[in-house]
Formats: structure tokens, sequence, C-alpha cells
């Protein structure tokens, strides 16, 4: 009888704690969705435009025939080939757009941000770009001018990074609803200062190289 008095004496003291636990607003578990519902992922950041303006929702895709969005870039348009642009194209711009934009970076420089190429004062009428872009100031076909990389030379200069991991190459084509009326031989920072809150859209195309 005495073991009976004491498993019941403990059954309600179980009792009263969980009451009292229910009360004080213990968390409860996370609900889970139910079966077959699609997964929500978090939102992951993408590459913020240096200088952005009134983004407009816009169907502006980047693409090459060399490679594919974040696949290896062929050595033919690296430092250990020939060394000349890649071919690119892309859809059409957003209404509006004045001055087309491209600049190439690797963020994984062991100095920091590298900076490939710059490329301004293209036509909105353009589509694409031929390989092997003449590496000079002001170049008549198609018309466009370019600007100073980081080693600092005129146009476009290849991946050559060092021996290791691969690095990636950011080429960024920008839409600007402004003519910035730059000279050749412009800095990076210069033009992304001219087309400051002018960008309308922009599309990203990354390789991949390594040694």
């Amino acid at each position: 009888m005495r073991r009976h008095r004491d498993d019941l004496a403990l059954g309600v003291v179980l009792l009263v704690l969980g009451a009292f636990a229910a009360l004080s607003g213990c968390p409860k578990p996370p609900a889970q969705p139910p079966p077959g519902a699609p997964a929500v992922m978090a939102p992951t950041p993408g590459n913020a435009a240096p200088s952005e303006g009134d983004e407009v929702d816009v169907d502006f895709t980047l693409t090459s025939t060399a490679f594919a969005h974040q696949t290896r870039i062929p050595e033919k348009y690296t430092g250990d080939g020939e060394d000349i642009s890649p071919p690119l194209s892309w859809t059409a711009p957003p209404e509006g757009t004045k001055e087309l934009v491209l600049i190439c970076d690797d963020p994984d420089a062991p100095v920091g941000t590298w900076n490939h190429w710059v490329l301004y004062g293209l036509s909105p009428e353009a589509t694409s770009l031929p390989e092997g872009i003449p590496t000079q100031g002001t170049v008549d076909e198609p018309a466009l001018m370019q600007g100073l990389n980081t080693w600092p030379k005129v146009g476009y200069g290849g991946p050559a990074p060092p021996r290791g991991r691969p690095h990636r190459y950011q080429f960024t084509l920008y839409a600007v609803g402004k003519e910035l009326g730059l000279e050749p031989e412009a800095t990076k920072d210069k033009v992304l200062a001219a087309m400051k809150d002018s960008v309308l859209a922009k599309t990203t195309l990354e390789g991949v190289y390594s040694r």
C-alpha cells in the first residue's frame, strides 16, 4: 500500500509540474511543413551593384558562347593563352537605357578585388561583343570606349591567378539611364561615380579559372 501511495504522489507532482511549464510559456517545437510542401529557402545576397539607381524588373541576361555561368573560362581567354576578351551577348536592356557599361572583376585576388576590364560608351542597341576586342581606348566597331584595369592597362586583361584554388571572374553588364560622357582610359572608380544612381538594370556572368 505504501508503495502505491508513493507512486500516486509522484504522479500528482509530475502533473503539477507539467501544468506549470505550460502556463510559463515553454517554447513549442517549430511547426513542420505538411508533406509535399515546397521547402522555403533563406534569401541569398547577389552581387550588389556598386552604383544602383531605380532598377526595373526586366529579363536582362548576359551569356557567352565560350563558357556557361560558373564554369571554367577557356585558356584562350586568359593570361596563359591568347589573352583576348571572350565573346559576349545579352538580351535587350530596359526601356530608357542610354548607355551600356561592362566591368569584369576578380573578387578573389590576394590583394583585394582585381579589375580586368572596364568598357563603356556602348550603344543600348548593341546586343553582343565579338571576341578579341582591341586593347585600345576607342574602338570603332562596335563603337565603344575602354578604361584602365588594375595593372593598369587599357582594355581586357585575362585571368592570371596565382597557383591554387579557382578564382571567380565576374562580367557585369550595366544598363545606364544616361550618357556618361566619359573620355577613353577612365578608371573603374571614375566610371562607377559617373553612373551613380543611374543604373536601370544589371546582369552578371561568372566564370572561374585556376592554375
